[in-house]
């Protein structure tokens, strides 16, 4: 969902997504998928996978959903250490994971991943790249 909202509100930017967990593959989650549809943004391309060493090396910057992903990703890959911070970290939030929860756990991390956004907006506008995981 992070991905899809980022790259509607940043349409010239290169954006991708992985996963600390993913299952390689994987369609988003249906309720994801009805949700963003909702917001007007077509999700059903999108395919899971994990973070890999090349993904750190090659984006401008790395965001976390929450701090414990950050520190992880940080310790992980100590050589990219300057370019990772949390999407929420303007607003002080950390956006939990929805998945295998119900409609309102999706719903509630959307409202997140919105407000983390546009928070972040103007300082977006200069990365080239970004990594979501």
């Amino acid at each position: 969902m992070a991905e899809g909202w980022m790259r509607e509100r940043l349409p010239a930017h290169e954006l991708f997504s992985a996963g600390l967990c993913a299952q390689e593959g994987a369609p988003a989650d249906p309720v994801a998928l009805e949700l963003m549809w909702q917001a007007g943004i077509d999700i059903s391309s999108h395919r899971a996978r994990g973070l890999a060493s090349w993904m750190m090396r090659e984006a401008d910057l790395v965001l976390t959903m929450d701090k414990a992903q950050q520190r992880y990703v940080m310790q992980r890959y100590p050589a990219a250490a300057a370019k990772v911070a949390r999407l929420g970290e303007p607003c002080d939030i950390d956006i939990p994971d929805p998945y295998q929860q119900g409609v309102a756990a999706f719903q509630h991390s959307l409202l997140l991943i919105q407000r983390a956004v546009e928070s972040r907006l103007s300082s977006l506008t200069h990365a080239h790249t970004c990594t979501l995981s």
